[in-house]
């Protein structure tokens, strides 16, 4: 029973530690790297969607032929979106690469004196 509490002061110490720890400050370059990597677990799931959906036709295309197969009769199946696949993963360069600066206005001509 004491080392239950123990370990629980110890856990409870931690957690007040580790809250007044300071958020990190991000700077452009790990945002964008952040942003990269959201955005690759993101295509990650639709990869994985679309690799089940296939699985999932393969599945009642089995079904039925089995089921036809055994003289059997089965409902007809109901209509389902069609697999989409998400393509390879692209991730967009960032658009800080605007147009070149542009150069310098050429001085005023001095005005003639007349």
């Amino acid at each position: 029973m004491k080392k239950l509490f123990l370990i629980l002061g110890l856990v409870v110490l931690s957690t007040g530690a580790l809250a007044k720890l300071p958020v990190p400050v991000l700077d452009d370059a790990a945002k964008a790297k952040a942003e990269e990597a959201k955005a690759k677990t993101a295509h990650a799931g639709k990869v994985e969607a679309y690799k089940l959906c296939l699985s999932m036709e393969r599945a009642a295309s089995n079904h039925f032929k089995t089921v036809a197969a055994a003289g059997k009769t089965a409902k007809p199946p109901q209509a389902s979106p069609a697999c989409t696949d998400p393509g390879a993963f692209v991730w967009p360069a960032p658009a800080t690469a605007t147009a070149p600066a542009a150069a310098p206005a050429a001085p005023a001509a001095p005005a003639k004196k007349s």
